[in-house]
């Protein structure tokens, strides 16, 4: 049996999963690894695999359980017991009541009424790279601000909050910051979100987080402290998996000259081009993380209740048994049957949102500007090797 002794594994090539991800997938697809704290796990990697944990529920969520598998030391959602479970970590009965009662914000219809206002708002940052200096940081001027507002928009929030919001956002996700400071970091947020929501609790406004507030009490089942969770769990999932694909899907297409033009020539395939995008890079492999509570076969290996299990969504979106020559990009593929967004009970509830932004930030950003280019070679690139949530701290571009 394959033990790999440093869990996670770093990305050596960007555009690539860790080498070892392909080894266990064809070798020993439920393999064991050694986690930050010393204690092993099993990793599943292959596709089928992969969707059977993150859609049973011997597999539990519940990221405050002393056994779950923290991939990040001090990480646990939860933090201490007394605290309110956040969506992410709950398991059912209380799982899907919770995500029952904030999915309306997330349909399909409802993403759509924001499409307008999210084209005002690429439009808006690519006038104001186009009106400064070149090379522009296309994280800065587009990839972060894009999600920002929309999704301070979403809860109602001032975007004036977007600088903290980034600051406390990105010292949650490095994998190299202090337990303390991480701590400090989930507190600010708390302590922002739950003084902004008791602001709107006596006339409470048409934002998410006012029509949760009117939606909880009819319920009789309103907290504050929760719904400053779940703000929290929205915030830093809304804005940093999308900016991040933003930036990185960009680099792809500039090295993919051929494909852009494809989009660009007819944007009815940008949807698929999206769906490419979600699946070759795979950003966030931290969130399906599970602890079985009871024995499970998965694969031939047995499982017991009480250990840690990682599913490897980026192992899984790139299993030749599912993607034809997985390795490679191919905008054509249309392959919606990708895990980049999870699956089962857990599966991101943006996905609407945030695949509606990327299409508009990709048809907007090479309709308007045509001969966007790197400013560095692709080497130069920082890419986020430190933190839970793959990207780029920077992205210099020209034109």
């Amino acid at each position: 049996m394959t033990t790999i002794d440093e869990f996670p594994q770093a990305r050596t090539c960007p555009f690539a999963p860790p080498p070892a991800y392909a080894r266990i997938r064809e070798e020993d697809p439920v393999a064991q690894v050694r986690l930050p704290d010393g204690r092993p796990a099993w990793v599943v990697s292959r596709h089928e695999d992969v969707r059977t944990v993150l859609n049973d529920r011997r597999f539990s969520a519940d990221r405050g359980h002393p056994s779950f598998p923290q991939l990040v030391l001090g990480a646990a959602v939860t933090g201490a017991p007394d605290e309110e479970p956040v969506l992410l970590s709950m398991d059912a009965p209380e799982h899907p009541v919770a995500r029952r009662a904030v999915l309306g914000d997330f349909t399909l219809r409802r993403t759509e009424g924001l499409r307008p206002r999210v084209q005002e708002i690429v439009d808006e940052r690519i006038d104001a790279v186009l009106a400064g200096p070149r090379p522009a940081d296309l994280v800065e001027e587009l990839s972060l601000p894009v999600p920002s507002l929309v999704i301070c928009e979403l809860l109602g929030a001032p975007y004036s909050a977007h600088t903290f919001f980034q600051e406390q956002s990105t010292a949650l996700i490095a994998r190299t910051t202090p337990p303390e400071e991480r701590a400090a970091a989930g507190a600010a947020l708390s302590g922002y979100l739950g003084d902004l929501i008791a602001e709107k609790e006596a006339d409470p406004p048409d934002d998410l987080l006012g029509r949760q507030i009117r939606l909880l009490r009819d319920q009789g089942s309103y907290r504050r402290s929760a719904l400053a969770g779940l703000g929290i769990l929205l915030l830093v999932a809304g804005h940093e998996t999308t900016a991040n694909m933003i930036s990185l899907s960009t680099v792809a297409f500039l090295r993919a000259p051929e494909q852009l033009a494809s989009i660009r020539a007819d944007p009815t395939r940008t949807p698929a081009a999206v769906e490419e995008m979600l699946r070759y890079f795979t950003i966030l492999d931290a969130a399906t993380a599970r602890l079985c509570v009871e024995d499970v076969e998965i694969g031939g290996r047995l499982i017991r209740a009480g250990e840690g299990v990682l599913a490897l969504t980026y192992a899984a979106n790139r299993d030749p048994r599912v993607f034809d020559d997985p390795d490679e990009l191919d905008i054509e593929r249309g392959g919606r049957h990708h895990v980049a967004f999870g699956f089962g009970p857990h599966q991101c509830l943006g996905q609407n949102l945030a695949r509606m932004e990327l299409q508009i930030v990709f048809d907007t950003l090479f309709r308007r500007i045509p001969t966007l280019a790197l400013a560095v070679d692709v080497d130069e690139l920082p890419f986020k090797d430190d933190a839970t949530i793959f990207g780029l701290h920077r992205l210099p571009v020209t034109w």
